[in-house]
């Protein structure tokens, strides 16, 4: 018997976002563009932003995050702005978001949630998708509340997709089950990588990888410096998997030049731990190339964020260019570029930072000139060091 399927359209999430000001941080974020920015990324996760709610608290409440004052007008501002998910600027305390759930009565996300359904959206390939599976089944296991039926109860939507929405009836017992099987496999992609590398060093052909902000223009770049066409998009988080291609430099080298995931403010640990197989391309490359949205308003949060998650991950030591990407969205050719780039919120202080434009291909030549310099004087000093 022939079966009609009809198609059901789900209900829009209309989130509303809640950020505590504290006094503790001192990263210079301030909360406005922290919250803007959480307004963006609900936004990549497909929710429409009804409205937002910010309190100035020395610490977020230990039981609600906000002050019940703060929690009541959260309460009433559902009558104005019919909400169904409200999103929190920071981690909250699994005690925290079932306090919150059962008071607001609606599905309660935190901002590393948030993050980790956008990962599990953008994840393509395998090793992407072990990634993010791990780190979402670390976020949820100290979530777990009887048999998932606060998850059940809230549906689906953000903050489900992946393991919160395929295993509800999942015991603790079985997430940690899976926890290390997806830790082994992941074990073995780092164990391949690490052969591949390997492979690479006796070649002994130099790695440049890009590092930097989400949607700074680092995919852009790759393509721009080695001439092939990997995918584009202006969105957060386009780039999850390692993208490598040959770069041919001014002097003759040759060298491979990697993209990998861009950064963000509060990148969830959980995150950084779950992708460490990728990140150690960073750790063995020769040279770093810090790409930034020189035309940002928060630039240089950005740039000092980044700054503070390489030196997290060991990398404060290694050889850096930092490039000041996107000048023609503020120039009209090269040289007023180059005469902006002086009073850019990051101004050039040394010969190892310089203004370009992926997009326009300005300042790309003395990008390759600057790396392949970079690249002999590492050379040098390993064959000095005798290693």
């Amino acid at each position: 018997m022939r079966q009609n399927l009809i198609k059901t359209k789900t209900e829009t999430e209309r989130a509303f976002l809640v950020g505590v000001d504290s006094k503790a941080p001192a990263d210079g974020w301030s909360i406005e563009s922290s919250l803007e920015e959480l307004s963006y990324l609900a936004r990549t996760a497909g929710v429409e932003v009804v409205g937002r709610l910010l309190q100035k608290l020395d610490r977020p409440s230990s039981t609600y995050y906000l002050g019940k004052g703060k929690l009541e007008e959260l309460i009433k501002a559902r009558e104005l702005c019919p909400y169904n998910v409200v999103i929190f600027n920071d981690e909250l305390k699994p005690r925290q978001q079932r306090n919150l759930e059962e008071a607001l009565e609606v599905k309660v996300i935190d901002r590393t949630a948030l993050i980790l359904d956008i990962f599990a959206r953008r994840a393509q390939t395998r090793e992407g998708q072990l990634q993010v599976e791990l780190a979402q089944h670390k976020y949820l296991l100290p979530r777990l509340a009887g048999q998932w039926s606060h998850l059940e109860r809230l549906g689906g939507g953000i903050g489900t997709r992946g393991p919160g929405e395929s295993q509800l009836e999942t015991d603790r017992r079985l997430i940690r089950k899976r926890i290390q099987r997806l830790e082994s496999q992941i074990e073995a992609v780092r164990r391949h990588r690490a052969l591949y590398r390997e492979k690479r060093r006796q070649s002994r052909i130099p790695v440049v990888a890009l590092v930097g902000y989400t949607n700074a223009g680092k995919s852009t770049l790759l393509n721009a410096l080695s001439r092939s066409a990997v995918l584009v998009e202006d969105r957060l988080f386009s780039t999850l998997d390692p993208v490598t291609r040959r770069l041919a430099l001014p002097d003759g080298q040759q060298a491979l030049l990697t993209d990998t995931v861009g950064f963000i403010h509060k990148l969830p640990t959980s995150i950084v731990a779950a992708f460490r197989a990728t990140l150690e391309e960073l750790t063995e490359a020769d040279l770093l190339v810090h790409v930034v949205d020189i035309t940002h308003h928060d630039a240089a949060e950005q740039f000092q964020t980044v700054l503070e998650i390489m030196s997290e991950l060991g990398l404060a030591g290694k050889p850096q260019l930092t490039v000041l990407n996107k000048m023609d969205i503020v120039a009209g050719n090269q040289e007023e570029m180059d005469k902006l780039a002086l009073t850019a919120v990051i101004k050039p202080r040394d010969d190892n930072t310089l203004a370009i434009s992926a997009l326009k291909g300005w300042g790309l030549d003395r990008l390759l000139n600057k790396i392949a310099a970079n690249l002999v004087k590492s050379k040098t000093v390993t064959g000095a060091t005798g290693n």
